[in-house]
C-alpha cells in the first residue's frame, strides 16, 4: 500500500512530483484538518496550516516539511513530545526578501525626496535572511550593524540598542517565538533616531501595532510586509499609515519558491527512503541574469535606480492592490506572479558614498 501524504494546493511545483511513491491529497492549507491527516503518514504545508496536538494528535503522521522559511505554525514542543520529526526550508526565499527590502526602500525613499547617501542601515536578526540584505547594504555603500540573539554567527554584531540609536534604517529579519513576540515596543521605537526608517518583512506578530502608529510620525518612511491579525483582520489604520503595504510577499519570488519545494520534497524523500527524490530540484526555467547597476550616484540617480529595480520587481502595484481591496490580502498572495530575483555584482563601486 502507498503511503499517504496530504499537501497544500498552493505550493508551486509540487504536483506529480511524489506520486510514483505515495497517494496524495492537495487540499488549501486551511482546510488540511484532523480528519484529512487521521490516516495520512506525512503533510507538507506552508504557514496556513498550524501542525500541532488538535491537528495530530489522532493520526499516523510521522513527518511534517514545511516549504516555507519560518517554522512558527509548527508546535516543535509538541511534535518533538510526539515522536513526529519536523522540518523547514530555511534560507530558501533569503535573496528574495532581500530584493524586497531594497527595492522597497529605494523606491519610498525615491516617492519621499529622502537621500540614502551616508546612512547606515541596522539589521536586527542576521540569520540567513538579514545577512544577504546586510552584505547587499554594505556592497552599496551603506555602513552597516548587525543584531542577533544567535552570537554564534560569524557576523560582527553589535548590542541591540546601539543599533538603534546609530542606525537611519532598520530592517528586521527575526523568526516569531516568546522573545520576538511584541518586540517592536514603544521601548524599542523610543530608542530610534528620529526620522529613521523601519521595514518590517519577517513576522508581522512581531510588531505592537499601537505602539507602531504612536510613533508612526518619528519615522520619516515605514514599510510593512508583514501584518497582525493576516490575513482577514489587519489594521486598517497601520495600512494607511504604511508609505508601502504589501501582503507578505516578501519572499514571493520564483527561484524561493523552487528552492523552498526542493528542500521540502528532498527531506521527506530522505525521511522515507525515496532514493529517486532525494537530489530532487524542479526544473526551472533559464533566464538572462538580472544584474544590479553599479553607479546611481546622487538623489536623482537614487530615483533612477529605483525604478530599475521596479522593473524587475514593480512593488508599487501590489501596494496599490492591497490598498484598493484589504480584504483581499489572501488571494493577492495566492495570485501573485512570482518575480524572478536578481543577481549582486561582486563588484561595486559604492555608488551611495557620502560625495557623488
Amino acid at each position: 500500500m502507498l503511503m499517504k501524504i496530504v499537501a497544500d494546493i498552493d505550493i508551486p511545483f509540487l504536483h506529480g512530483v511524489l506520486e510514483p511513491y505515495a497517494d496524495v491529497t492537495y487540499l488549501p492549507g486551511k482546510e488540511i484538518d484532523a480528519a484529512v491527516c487521521r490516516d495520512a503518514d506525512a503533510l507538507i504545508v506552508r504557514t496556513r496550516t498550524r501542525c500541532g496536538r488538535q491537528l495530530l494528535e489522532e493520526s499516523r503522521v510521522s513527518f511534517v516539511a514545511t516549504a516555507t522559511i519560518g517554522t512558527d505554525h509548527l508546535d516543535t514542543d509538541w511534535l518533538a513530545s510526539a515522536g513526529i520529526s519536523y522540518t523547514g526550508a530555511p534560507g530558501c526565499n533569503a535573496c528574495g526578501v532581500m530584493q524586497y527590502v531594497h527595492t522597497a526602500l529605494f523606491t519610498a525613499a525615491a516617492r519621499k525626496g529622502v537621500d540614502l547617501r551616508g546612512k547606515t542601515l541596522g539589521v536586527v536578526g542576521a540569520g540567513n535572511t538579514g545577512e544577504r540584505v546586510a552584505r547587499l547594504g554594505e556592497l552599496l555603500g551603506f555602513r552597516v550593524l548587525r543584531n542577533d540573539i544567535n552570537k554564534a554567527l560569524k557576523a560582527s554584531l553589535v548590542p541591540l540598542d546601539y543599533l538603534l540609536k546609530e542606525s537611519d534604517i532598520v530592517s528586521f529579519h527575526l523568526p516569531l517565538d516568546k522573545v520576538t513576540e511584541g518586540m517592536i515596543s514603544d521601548g524599542l521605537l523610543s530608542l530610534m533616531r528620529p526620522g529613521s526608517v523601519l521595514i518590517n518583512a519577517c513576522r508581522g506578530e512581531v510588531a505592537d501595532d499601537a505602539a507602531l502608529l504612536r510613533f508612526r510620525d518619528r519615522l520619516s518612511i515605514l514599510i510593512l510586509d508583514v501584518w497582525n491579525g493576516e490575513p482577514s483582520g489587519i489594521s486598517r489604520e497601520l495600512l494607511a499609515a504604511a508609505d508601502i503595504a504589501t501582503p507578505h510577499i516578501a519572499g514571493y519570488s520564483y527561484e524561493g519558491k523552487v528552492e523552498g519545494t526542493a528542500m521540502a520534497v528532498r527531506a521527506v524523500a530522505r525521511h522515507f527512503g525515496i532514493a529517486p527524490l532525494e537530489n530532487f530540484h524542479p526544473v526551472s526555467v533559464s533566464l538572462p541574469v538580472i544584474s544590479l547597476p553599479v553607479s546611481p550616484g546622487t538623489p536623482a540617480a537614487q530615483a533612477e535606480f529605483a525604478r530599475t529595480l521596479q522593473d524587475v520587481f514593480p512593488i508599487m502595484d501590489i501596494d496599490r492592490a492591497l490598498r484598493s481591496d484589504p480584504g483581499s490580502f489572501e488571494k493577492l498572495r495566492r495570485d501573485f506572479p512570482y518575480r524572478h530575483e536578481f543577481a549582486v555584482p561582486y563588484r561595486v563601486s559604492h555608488p551611495f558614498a557620502q560625495d557623488s
